[in-house]
């Protein structure tokens, strides 16, 4: 083992000793992504689409739709991907989703 990591470890183990006695707050890193929002209400009437009509030709529920669109929930994981892929190609999502 090298000396840096050796070092680095020992500071890791002094750090973890202090903070297990209250000496010490946790060290922590905060790490931000930044992820362009849906606008599904926009995307919703582009298609010119209700609300209905929307959750049903992509299997969402109305009551999530009307969520995301009042900015009250956000899409996420693989909701938001499906929407992206509604963005750029509705049609082949409703072939896929039909069949």
């Amino acid at each position: 083992m090298d000396d840096e990591l050796f070092t680095d470890l020992m500071e890791g183990m002094k750090e973890a000793v202090a903070y297990q006695k209250g000496k010490a707050s946790p060290a922590t890193r905060v790490h931000t992504v930044e992820v362009e929002d849906i606008d599904v209400k926009a995307l919703r009437q582009r298609l010119g689409m209700t609300q209905e009509g929307f959750a049903s030709a992509f299997s969402f529920k109305v009551n999530t739709v009307a969520q995301w669109e009042q900015r009250r929930r956000f899409p996420r994981g693989p909701e938001r991907t499906l929407l992206r892929v509604i963005e750029r190609e509705p049609d082949a999502v409703r072939r896929a989703l039909a069949g």
